[in-house]
């Protein structure tokens, strides 16, 4: 007999960083989970400990390939977020954000399911407005290295828009600044989990530029919760919503507390800045606010000491 309210729930790149926490709650909340992914930056590790739990089922599947299945709503969190992943392969980036979002959005229409749209601060590109809201139309370069990401999301907003204008599918938009937990891949080059790898092995801290440019950190389970609470929301609200912490920090404050953290010999070094790197990044969640009563509840220093103890665990086994 199934629970009243249990939906059948999808979530693509379910196996990622964001995905496994996002599938560990819906399953807590009484859903029906089925968790898509192909392995490119998720791993099976990330989820294992959900495969025993009747309502949940892995499938590895690239979502640039038509998925046919019964749901009711579907989560796309799929394609690789981190700069050394997304360059790595980035004809597969665009077409992960673009051909993904066209099969998720036709599985959508088909089903009636409700979509949620995992979009990225990086629509904004390096912003000349500061901080960011939602009606900023951003500075991308369209041509640079980091393309492959900001476009593709980009050009995944329009299709998902586009889908409800034209075909009424019901969705939900948000822009992800900048996430961080346990769970994060310690090789994806990201600034958080870069530090803290670097400060437990001992190795010297990495700054591109002068560490003087600003990002916003935001706890996953803040995270996860915002999108629950947005895909709860009756139809009609489409976004996009900026989701994330507006804690502002700079890169090297954040070296500075990991390193307090951690202890250890570590030293700060400098390298160039990478092309396109944002200078600043702060989200208005002002909207995130009027329309979810929300807003991160964890501070900087919890969450990093929660972060580092996975690492400390990762880096032992």
């Amino acid at each position: 007999m199934r629970v009243r309210n249990r939906k059948r729930i999808m979530v693509t790149g379910g196996a990622g960083f964001l995905g496994s926490h996002l599938c560990e709650r819906l399953l807590a909340d009484g859903h029906d989970v089925l968790c898509v992914d192909n392995f490119y930056s998720g791993t099976k590790d990330n989820v294992v400990h959900l495969l025993a739990n009747p309502h949940f089922e892995l499938m590895r599947h690239d979502v640039t390939f038509p998925l046919y299945v019964e749901v009711d709503e579907i989560y796309n969190l799929a394609c690789p977020a981190s700069p050394i992943h997304y360059q790595r392969d980035p004809v597969q980036t665009t077409k992960t954000s673009v051909h993904g979002a066209i099969n998720v959005l036709g599985l959508a229409k088909r089903t009636k399911a409700r979509i949620f749209q995992a979009s990225t601060s990086e629509v904004y590109g390096d912003p000349e407005v500061h901080p960011q809201d939602e009606s900023y139309w951003g500075r991308v370069n369209p041509v640079g290295i980091r393309s492959c990401y900001d476009e593709g999301k980009r050009c995944a907003e329009t299709l998902f828009f586009d889908y409800h204008r034209q075909h009424k599918v019901d969705i939900r938009v948000a822009r992800i600044f900048n996430t961080y937990g346990p769970r994060m891949h310690p090789n994806d080059g990201r600034v958080v989990s870069n530090f803290i790898v670097q400060a437990l092995r001992g190795e010297d801290i990495t700054l591109f530029g002068d560490g003087s440019q600003t990002r916003s950190f935001c706890y996953v389970d803040d995270l996860i919760e915002a999108f629950v609470r947005f895909m709860d929301l009756d139809p009609g609200v489409t976004g996009p919503v900026n989701l994330g912490n507006p804690g502002e920090f700079t890169i090297r404050e954040l070296a500075e507390r990991v390193l307090a953290l951690v202890g250890g010999r570590s030293r700060l070094v400098m390298r160039p800045l990478p092309q396109d790197d944002p200078r600043q990044r702060q989200p208005d969640i002002t909207l995130a606010r009027q329309l979810l009563d929300w807003e991160p509840r964890v501070p900087l220093e919890q969450g990093l000491e929660r972060t580092v103890a996975h690492f400390r665990k990762v880096l032992a086994s």
